[in-house]
C-alpha cells in the first residue's frame, strides 16, 4: 500500500439526507432504489399559491416537487451550549452542520475535545441563505443575533468556535460544486500540513420560494420533479436538501492512530469553464481537463476507474456533454472487459446544490464498503445524444455487484457548477484491516454510554440495541472500545462523558442486548448500572486487604490476560527471590494445587509477601486505567502496600520489610489464638484487663466488632466470660496470634531490618492503622513499623476518619472484599459506594469491570485509551448521539409581499399587548392585551389553592414592558408597587387587561393594571396592581460577584423536590415545567438559588424583559426561608391579600440562567412577626441583572 503524503483517508462520515439521517440508513435507501422526492411541504410555502405549469408565469414555479428534510425547525441548543433565544436566529443550515459534524466525529471515533486547540480545518460549501431572506423581510424580526445567525461565514465558523478548532475555517460558494471544492481544499490543507484533521462537506436547505421561481423561469426545473439523468425525457432537475460532512486525515496518520479508514482520496482537481457557450452552459473540454488532472494527481490510469458518480442533473444538454467527456477520458487504455459504471444520486434525491458533491462522495464510499453499485433511477430510454453502445461504459438500472478486477476498486466523483467551477475526486476503497492479537482476550467487556438527559440516554440505548442486532460481525471488544474512547461530553474541561450514565458488563453481544433491553424497560440486570452524576469531583479511598483473604490462583486470570498485572507480579517475584525459599509464582499459581502447595500460601512467611505483591499489582492496574486514590489505608499487612503506594518507601524496601516480617512471625512458636467478638471496645477492654500481659486487642473493626489475640488458654477464658453475657464469638483460622504480646520476641530483629529502610513523606494521604487518623511524621520512622506489629489495627476509627473527610467511594484492593463488609458497619449519613476488585470463585474480569463501570457511573474519570492500550482494537461505526430537538424558529412569513420591509402590526409584548391611542388622553400611555390559559400555557400550571392565577411577577413584567415602550430603554426602576388582588382564570376564559401609565413628573409615570369583566349590561374593572415606573439614571456597568465564593457562604442545601412539595402543602402549586429552581441553599436568614427555565419556556423567554416564571422563581428563595423543611411544616406562610414591594431596579434583560440571593429580616409589629426580603439577581457570569427591595 502506498503511503504517499498525497493520500487522504476518510475516517468518519455524517449525513442528513431525505429519508436518511445516517450513512447506514442512506445506504439502505440507495440499495433499495428508493425515490426521495415529495411535494413541497406546508411548512415551506403554500405550493398551491405558487404553482403554475407555465414556467413563464410571473411569480410562479412550474414544479410542485423537491426532496426535503423533515423537522428542520428543530434543534438541541443546550447540547452545544447555545441559548434558546439565540437558537431561533441561527440559520438551520448552521444547526445541521453542527449536528452532522458531531455525528461525523462520533462515526470516526474521535472525541471532539481532543481536537480543541488543534490544527483542525473546517471547509463547508453552501449557496442558499433562505433563512436570512426570511428574517430580513421584516425589519421587526431583526435582532441582535440575526447577523451571526444567518451570515454564511458563520456556517463553518460556529463549528470551529464551539469545538475550539484552530485550523483553517472556510465557507465556500461555487454553487453546485461547493462541497466538492471544499473537499478539495481540505485535502490540500492536509497535504501541506496546514491541518492535521479536516471536516469537509456542504449543506443546503430550501426555505423560501424565490430561487425555485428563478430556476423555473430559467427553464431549469423538471416539471415532474424527477432528475431523469441520461434519459431521453430529461427536462431539468429537482431541488433537494441535505447535509454531508466527512472527517479527513492523512492516510499515514490514520493508520498510525488506528482509525477506521472508510475510503481513500487518491487525488482531486478543480478548474473553471472560462469563456464558453454561456455562463451556465456546461463546457466539455473543461470537464475533461479537470478529470484528467484529478487522475494525474492521484497517480491513476483512466482504465483503472470502474465507477463514476456523475454530476448528472438530468438536463437534455448537460447529460450528453458530461457522458461524452467521461467517455473521452476513461476509454483511454480500457479493454472491452473492463466495465465502467456511471450513475447519479440525483435520480434518487434530486440536486442538493451546494451539498451535491458531498452526497456523491458518501454514496461512493458506501458503495465501496458494500462492494455494490446502487441502481440508477428513471432511465427508460437513453438520451439519443448519449452514445455508449458497444463501449464498456454502463448505467446500472439494477443493483450491481462491484468486482475488484484484481486491484483496489477506484471511482471518480464529479460536481460541475452552473457558474463554471468544476471539481473531480478520485476515491479508492479502504485497505483491508488485519487484526492480530497476541494477548488472550478478556472474558468480559465493559460498555459505557452517556447522555445529557435521561430521555437522550434511553434513546441512545435503543439505538445500540438495534445496532447490535443489525451488525452481528462487529466484535464486542471493538464495540466497547469505540464507545468508551470515541464519545465525549461537549464542553467538559477534560475527556469525560455526560452526566446521565450507563455501564454494562457482558461476556457476549447476546447478553449485552438483553441487558440494554432490561434498561429500556426499567428492569434490573446483572452487570448493569446507571445513574446521574451530581458531583464533578469524586474522592476515592483505596483500602488494602490484610491476611485471611488469600487463596490459591488469586489473580490468575489477570496474570494471564493483563500485561501490567503480569509484569508487576513478575517484578515482585524477582525482588523476593533472596527472601523466599519458594518462588512467588510457585506459591500463587502452582501447576497443581496440592495440599502441600496450598499450605505454603497459608504460612504467614508466604502469605504476607504474596498479598503485598498481589495488591500492588492490582493497584497498578487501577492506576493505569486512570483510577487513582485520594487517600489510602490498609488493614494490618495491607498498610504496607498502602504506604508503598503513597511513597513512604520503595517497592524493593516494602517487599523486604514484609518478607522479613512474615519470616520472623513464622519463626515464632506456633500457638496462640485470635477470636472475633461481637462487642464494643469498652466491654472487651474490661474483659481482657486481667490478662493484659498475655492477651491484647488486635483489631477494632467496627462499633461492635473487636478481635482479641494472645495465649490460647487466656483467650478461651475471656470468651467464656463474654459468652455468658451473650456476646457472640468466632475463632479465626490463623497460624499465629498477630498484634498480641506473643509477637514481642521478634520486635528487636525486625527493628534492625526496619532501620535499613529509606523512608519518605507520603505523597498520597495515608490513614494510619495505629491511630486511625491521617498519618503524621512518625510513619516515616522504623519505630512506627515496629509498633505496627504489636499494636491494634484501628480500622473502625480509620473508616470514621474517612467519612469525616468526605470520602464516599471505597475501593478494596485485595483478593476478597473483606474490608467492604466491615466498613459498611459504620453508620454514616451517606454510606457511600463500596467496591471490590476481585472475588474468590467469580470471573475476575467480571468483578473488576463491574466495579470500574460503577465508578464510571458515579462520575469518576476513566482513562479509556489506557484501558485498552495493550490490546489490538479496531474502531467501528456505532450509533451517534440522539439529539433532543425542539422547535426553534422565528415566526416569519414565508411568502414575500410588497410590504415586506414594513414592521408588522403585532403585539408589543405577550402580556402588554398593543398600545391604545385614545382621544383626549394623549399624555396617557395605555396598553391592552387579551390573556387566557390557551395564550399563556404556564397559567394552567401556576395555581393558588387549586385556581390558575397570574404570577405576581407578571405584574412587574407588565410594568417594565410598559416603561420600556414609553421610555425606549430597559434601564428602568419600579417603586412603591402594590399588588391589590390576584387575577384568577377559568379554563376557557379570556381576560382583557389594561396597563395605564399617567405622567407624574419628569421621566416618571404612575402605573395601574386593570382587568375587565362584564355582565349583561355593565363593564366592571378590577385594579390588580399599581406603582411608579421611572427611567433609570445612567450608571456604570452593574456589579459583578464571584458565584463560586457566594456558594461557599451557604451551609445547607435544600432538596428541590421537598421544597416544592412543601409549597404545594401551603396551596402554592408549580407544575413540572414551572419548577425553575434547580438548586437551592440556605444559611440563617439568607438563601441562594440557581434558576433555569424549562426548554419549553426558554423558547418564548426572549419576548420578555425577565420571563414571569423566571422572575417568580427568583423570589422562591424567600419562601425557602419561611418553610421548616425538616419538620415538613410552614413557620408562617406569607400570603397576604395585599402585597407591597418597595423597589425593583432592572439592570439588564433576559438571561436563560439566573442566580437569586435573598436576604430576609424579621420585625415584630403589633405582636406579629413580619418578614421583609431583598433579592439580588445575577446572570450565569455573576453580573447583576436586577435588584428587588422590600417585598
Amino acid at each position: 500500500m502506498n503511503l504517499e503524503s498525497t493520500h487522504i483517508a476518510i475516517v468518519g462520515m455524517g449525513c442528513r439526507f431525505p429519508q436518511a439521517e445516517t450513512p447506514q440508513a442512506f445506504w439502505e435507501f440507495l440499495h433499495d432504489g428508493k425515490d426521495g422526492i415529495t411535494e413541497v411541504p406546508k411548512d415551506r410555502w403554500d405550493i398551491d399559491a405558487f404553482y403554475d405549469p407555465n414556467a413563464a408565469t410571473t411569480g410562479k414555479m412550474n414544479t410542485r416537487w423537491g426532496s426535503f428534510l423533515e423537522k428542520v425547525d428543530e434543534f438541541d441548543p443546550s447540547f452545544f451550549g447555545i441559548a434558546p433565544r439565540e437558537a431561533e436566529y441561527i440559520d438551520p443550515q448552521q444547526r445541521l452542520v453542527l449536528e452532522v459534524a458531531w455525528e461525523a466525529l462520533e462515526n470516526a471515533g474521535i472525541v471532539p475535545e481532543r481536537l480543541a486547540g488543534s490544527q483542525t480545518g473546517v471547509f463547508i460549501g453552501f449557496t442558499n441563505i433562505d433563512y436570512h431572506t426570511l428574517i430580513y423581510r421584516d425589519i421587526s424580526d431583526i435582532g441582535a443575533y440575526s447577523g451571526t445567525g444567518t451570515h454564511p461565514s458563520i456556517i463553518p465558523g460556529r463549528l470551529s468556535y464551539l469545538l475550539n478548532l484552530r485550523g483553517p475555517c472556510v465557507a465556500l460558494d461555487t454553487a453546485c460544486s461547493s462541497s466538492l471544492v471544499a473537499l478539495h481544499y481540505a485535502c490540500q490543507s492536509l497535504k501541506t500540513r496546514e491541518s492535521d484533521v479536516c471536516l469537509a462537506g456542504g449543506v443546503n436547505l430550501i426555505l423560501s420560494p424565490e430561487m425555485t421561481i428563478t430556476f423555473s423561469h430559467a427553464r431549469m426545473m423538471a416539471a415532474d420533479g424527477r432528475c431523469k439523468t441520461f434519459d431521453a425525457a430529461a427536462d431539468g432537475y429537482v431541488r433537494g436538501e441535505g447535509c454531508g460532512i466527512v472527517v479527513l486525515k492523512r492516510l499515514a496518520d490514520a493508520i498510525r492512530d488506528g482509525d477506521n479508514i472508510q475510503a481513500i482520496i487518491r487525488g482531486s482537481a478543480i478548474n473553471q469553464d472560462g469563456l464558453s457557450n454561456g455562463l451556465t452552459a456546461p463546457n466539455g473540454p473543461a470537464q475533461q481537463a479537470v478529470i484528467r488532472q484529478a487522475l494525474a494527481n492521484a497517480g491513476v490510469k483512466p482504465a483503472q476507474i470502474s465507477y463514476v458518480e456523475a454530476h448528472g442533473t438530468g438536463t437534455p444538454l448537460g447529460d450528453p456533454i458530461e457522458v461524452n467527456s467521461l467517455k473521452t477520458v476513461l476509454m483511454e487504455g480500457r479493454e472491452a472487459n473492463q466495465p465502467c459504471w456511471i450513475g447519479s444520486v440525483k435520480s434518487n434525491i434530486g440536486h442538493l446544490e451546494a451539498a451535491a458533491g458531498i452526497v456523491g462522495i458518501i454514496k461512493v464510499v458506501l458503495s465501496l464498503q458494500h462492494r455494490q453499485i446502487p441502481p440508477h433511477l428513471h432511465l427508460k430510454q437513453l438520451n439519443p445524444y448519449i452514445r455508449i453502445k458497444n463501449t464498456p461504459i454502463q448505467i446500472p438500472t439494477e443493483l450491481q455487484e462491484w468486482p475488484s478486477q484484481g486491484q483496489p476498486r477506484l471511482a471518480g466523483v464529479s460536481a460541475f457548477s452552473f457558474g463554471g467551477t468544476n471539481a473531480h475526486v478520485i476515491l479508492e476503497e479502504a485497505p483491508p484491516q488485519v487484526k492480530s492479537q497476541n494477548l488472550p482476550e478478556r472474558s468480559f467487556h465493559l460498555l459505557t454510554l452517556s447522555a445529557q438527559t435521561e430521555p437522550a440516554l434511553q434513546a441512545l440505548v435503543s439505538r445500540y440495541q438495534s445496532h447490535l442486532e443489525a451488525n452481528p460481525k462487529q466484535a464486542l471488544a471493538d464495540i466497547c472500545f469505540t464507545a468508551n474512547t470515541g464519545r465525549s461530553s461537549k464542553g467538559a474541561a477534560s475527556l469525560t462523558h455526560f452526566n446521565h450514565r450507563l455501564a454494562v458488563v457482558a461476556d457476549s453481544k447476546e447478553q449485552l442486548i438483553e441487558q440494554l433491553a432490561a434498561f429500556t424497560t426499567g428492569k434490573d440486570a446483572t452487570g448493569l448500572n446507571s445513574s446521574q452524576i451530581d458531583k464533578n469531583e469524586q474522592k476515592i479511598a483505596f483500602l488494602f486487604t490484610g491476611q485471611g483473604s488469600q487463596y490459591i490462583n488469586m489473580g490468575r486470570q489477570l496474570y494471564e490476560q493483563e500485561p501490567i498485572f503480569r509484569q508487576t507480579i513478575d517484578r515482585c517475584n524477582e525482588i523476593l527471590r533472596p527472601y523466599l525459599q519458594y518462588s512467588l509464582l510457585e506459591v500463587l499459581y502452582p501447576e497443581q494445587a496440592t495440599e502441600q502447595v496450598a499450605s505454603l500460601l497459608d504460612q504467614t512467611a508466604y502469605t504476607q509477601p504474596a498479598l503485598f505483591a498481589f495488591e500492588y499489582a492490582l493497584y497498578l492496574v487501577w492506576k493505569s486505567w486512570g483510577i487513582q486514590p485520594d487517600v489510602v489505608m490498609g488493614h494490618s499487612v495491607g498498610e504496607y502496600v498502602a504506604a508503598c503506594v503513597a511513597g513512604v518507601f520503595s517497592l524493593e524496601d516494602g517487599l523486604k520489610l514484609i518478607a522479613h516480617r512474615g519470616r520472623l512471625m513464622q519463626q515464632l512458636p506456633s500457638g496462640g489464638e485470635m477470636v472475633a467478638l461481637m462487642a464494643t471496645e469498652e466491654l472487651v477492654r474490661e474483659a481482657i484487663a486481667p490478662y493484659h500481659q498475655t492477651v491484647a486487642i488486635a483489631a477494632i473493626n467496627g462499633p461492635e466488632s473487636v478481635v482479641i489475640s494472645g495465649v490460647s488458654e487466656d483467650v478461651a477464658a475471656i470468651c467464656h466470660t463474654l459468652e455468658a453475657q451473650r456476646v457472640k464469638t468466632r475463632r479465626l483460622q490463623v497460624s499465629h496470634a498477630f498484634h498480641s504480646p506473643l509477637m514481642e520476641p521478634m520486635l528487636g530483629t525486625f527493628a534492625d531490618i526496619a532501620n535499613q529502610v529509606t523512608y519518605n513523606q507520603p505523597q498520597i494521604s495515608l490513614i494510619s492503622n495505629v491511630t486511625g487518623q491521617l498519618a503524621d511524621q512518625s510513619i516515616t520512622t522504623a519505630q512506627y513499623w515496629v509498633n505496627h506489629v504489636r499494636q491494634a489495627v484501628r480500622f473502625a476509627t480509620s473508616i470514621e476518619t474517612l467519612h469525616q473527610l468526605g470520602y464516599e467511594i471505597f475501593l478494596e484492593i485485595g483478593p476478597k472484599p473483606i474490608l467492604l463488609g466491615m466498613g459498611r458497619q459504620y453508620r454514616a449519613k451517606n454510606p457511600g459506594l463500596w467496591l471490590p476488585s476481585v472475588r474468590s470463585g467469580v470471573d475476575e474480569w467480571q468483578v473488576i469491570l463491574s466495579s470500574l463501570g460503577q465508578l464510571y457511573v458515579a462520575g469518576v474519570k476513566v482513562d479509556w485509551s489506557e484501558f485498552d492500550r495493550e490490546y489490538r482494537r479496531q474502531k467501528v461505526v456505532l450509533p451517534t448521539y440522539p439529539f433532543q430537538r425542539q422547535r426553534y424558529w422565528l415566526e416569519v412569513d414565508t411568502i414575500p409581499t410588497q410590504k415586506q420591509y414594513l414592521p408588522k402590526d403585532k403585539n408589543l409584548h405577550p402580556l402588554l399587548g398593543k398600545k391604545l391611542n385614545l382621544a383626549g388622553l394623549e399624555k396617557q400611555q395605555r396598553f391592552e392585551s387579551q390573556l387566557s390559559i390557551s395564550e399563556l400555557a404556564y397559567l394552567s400550571h401556576h395555581r393558588l389553592f387549586g385556581q390558575p392565577v397570574l404570577p405576581i411577577s407578571a405584574y412587574l413584567e407588565m410594568a417594565l414592558a410598559a416603561g420600556s415602550a414609553t421610555f425606549k430603554t430597559d434601564n428602568l426602576i419600579l417603586e412603591d408597587i402594590t399588588i391589590h388582588e390576584v387575577l384568577i382564570f377559568s379554563e376557557d376564559e379570556v381576560k382583557t387587561v389594561q396597563v395605564v401609565l399617567e405622567p407624574l413628573e419628569t421621566d416618571t409615570y404612575t402605573f395601574e393594571i386593570f382587568s375587565f369583566s362584564t355582565d349583561q349590561e355593565n363593564i366592571f374593572s378590577t385594579l390588580h396592581a399599581s406603582g411608579k415606573v421611572m427611567k433609570g439614571q445612567e450608571t456604570p456597568e452593574p456589579g459583578f460577584i464571584d458565584l463560586s465564593i457566594l456558594q461557599k457562604q451557604y451551609t445547607e442545601q435544600v432538596a428541590i423536590k421537598t421544597f416544592y412539595q412543601e409549597l404545594e402543602k401551603e396551596g402554592i402549586i408549580y407544575g413540572p415545567n414551572l419548577q425553575a429552581v434547580k438548586n437551592l441553599w440556605r444559611s440563617r436568614e439568607k438563601s441562594l438559588s440557581f434558576i433555569e427555565l424549562s426548554p419549553e419556556l426558554s423558547q418564548e423567554a426572549k419576548k420578555y424583559k425577565i420571563h414571569p416564571i423566571l422572575l417568580d422563581a427568583c423570589l422562591h428563595s424567600a419562601y425557602n426561608l419561611t418553610l421548616d423543611l425538616e419538620q415538613g411544616s410552614s413557620i408562617n406562610t406569607y400570603l397576604p391579600i395585599k402585597i407591597e414591594i418597595k423597589r425593583l431596579k432592572l439592570h439588564r434583560c433576559y438571561s436563560p440562567h439566573l442566580w437569586s440571593q435573598v436576604r430576609t429580616s424579621h420585625q415584630n409589629i403589633s405582636n406579629q412577626d413580619t418578614a421583609t426580603s431583598d433579592a439580588f439577581i445575577f446572570d450565569e457570569n455573576g453580573v447583576l441583572v436586577a435588584e428587588i427591595e422590600g417585598f
